[in-house]
């Protein structure tokens, strides 16, 4: 007798925050989808997220925010420094918040148990022992399964030459979050300031008292966790208070690059597909867009169309190539303290302050309503 084959639209490899979102989505639209993992568990992740507007429409449109509403912190405005020249410039929207933040958990919660309800995701197994160099027939657990199209939604850190081809830069970050108390209420108010050394942001976290914020530093130097806490305390006691850190900090590498798959029929969505310096958590928005940009292909062209594969990676890849070529070209700037480096900076607050219009495109920038380039 023939073995049966469960034919699926959709395969997604990595159970993240986008790769759950991204089933949810599918799955909302009828598709046939279903996700392993490699963990066998959730991953406890205390970290944080900064959900721009754009993201924030985008889980209401899943049904997942009214859930998460209560538990997150609105950023009603932002403030960006320059250390060096203190300049300043504020971003605000008058109609509605910049954004929210909300601690991973929370969300990694709400759609694992939507992906076990609906009895689309397998956990604890290893892809890399799942030979998909075709998608007729992939054995997953002794069954035999048939995809029309596969997404890695893998971490940052996923090294396969076989699945994708990296268009790597020559530049490698380190990034530390962490948390700290402080004694001044952070008015739902996000910092992002340039040193010569990275950029460190500050963002409110969901705290009821408002004295609780987080923070991520990147820079290309190992830096220890008392001269973290200085720096902290050098840029941020003025405006918060008296300050006391929190012990457990992260450490992660950035490596800039862009991704694509070599494989036709294959698709590379969040940090799966790039790795950007992180500007106020563009990072996780940018694979918000990713699932965005798939809804819409899907409304447009049949799911095997070849169509559907060129226009999805030509319209991402322009987007992620901006914010690669934005996010290095900050790093090269600020990484020098020459009089030409700092004159190039204070003009850029200059303008950005004078022209309302230059303004108004950041801050839709920062919300995800519109793109720089």
């Amino acid at each position: 007798m023939k073995n049966k084959i469960y034919n699926y639209d959709f395969l997604i490899i990595g159970a993240g925050l986008i790769g759950s979102l991204a089933a949810i989505a599918l799955h909302k639209k009828n598709f046939n989808v279903l996700v392993i993992d490699k963990n066998n568990h959730l991953v406890s992740d205390q970290r944080t997220l900064a959900v721009n507007a754009n993201s924030r429409e985008f889980l209401k449109s899943l049904n997942l925010w009214k859930n998460l509403e209560k538990k997150s912190e609105a950023i009603e405005k932002i403030i960006i420094l320059d250390d060096t020249n203190n300049d300043k410039v504020i971003f605000k929207d008058k109609d509605e918040s910049m954004g929210s933040v909300i601690f991973n958990a929370e969300l990694q919660k709400i759609s694992r148990n939507y992906l076990h309800k609906n009895k689309i995701l397998v956990n604890n197994i290893d892809f890399t022992k799942i030979d998909i160099s075709s998608l007729n027939s992939i054995n997953i657990k002794d069954k035999i399964f048939s995809f029309k199209k596969i997404i890695f939604a893998l971490g940052r850190n996923f090294k396969n030459d076989y699945y994708l081809k990296k268009n790597q830069l020559k530049v490698t970050h380190k990034a530390y979050v962490g948390f700290f108390k402080h004694e001044i209420e952070h008015s739902q108010t996000a910092y992002e300031t340039f040193t010569s050394a990275g950029p460190l942001a500050v963002l409110p976290c969901p705290h009821k008292n408002k004295k609780f914020s987080t923070f991520i530093y990147s820079t290309p130097n190992k830096i220890s966790k008392k001269n973290l806490s200085s720096k902290i305390f050098k840029y941020f006691s003025n405006t918060h208070g008296k300050i006391q850190m929190k012990n457990e900090i992260s450490e992660f590498p950035i490596i800039a690059h862009l991704s694509k798959p070599i494989k036709d029929n294959i698709f590379l969505i969040g940090d799966n597909s790039r790795a950007i310096h992180p500007v106020a958590g563009q990072g996780w928005n940018l694979g918000i867009k990713d699932i965005q940009a798939l809804l819409h292909h899907l409304d447009k062209y049949p799911i095997l169309d070849k169509k559907f594969d060129e226009i999805y990676f030509a319209k991402r890849q322009i987007e992620n190539f901006s914010y690669l070529v934005f996010t290095n070209t900050l790093n090269y700037i600020y990484d020098s303290d020459s009089i030409l480096s700092k004159k190039i900076r204070s003009g850029g607050f200059a303008v950005l302050n004078n022209f309302s219009f230059l303004r108004k495109l950041f801050i839709n920038q920062a919300m995800g309503k519109k793109n720089l380039i």
